[in-house]
């Protein structure tokens, strides 16, 4: 049970650092996300709109 407890523990860190990397990245890259603003994730401007 001890062993469980401290993969967990462990586990719970990890994603605290990569919230907190992601997090970091966000603040310090790419422009400020407004509300209301289009998300464009990965989209070419050329590409074909199909809807």
């Amino acid at each position: 049970m001890k062993r469980v407890a401290t993969w967990a523990f462990y586990a719970v860190g990890a994603l605290a650092i990569a919230y907190l990397a992601l997090y970091a990245y966000a603040m310090f890259s790419g422009s400020p996300i407004m509300p209301g603003d289009p998300i464009h994730i990965f989209r070419k401007p050329d590409a074909p709109s199909y809807s």
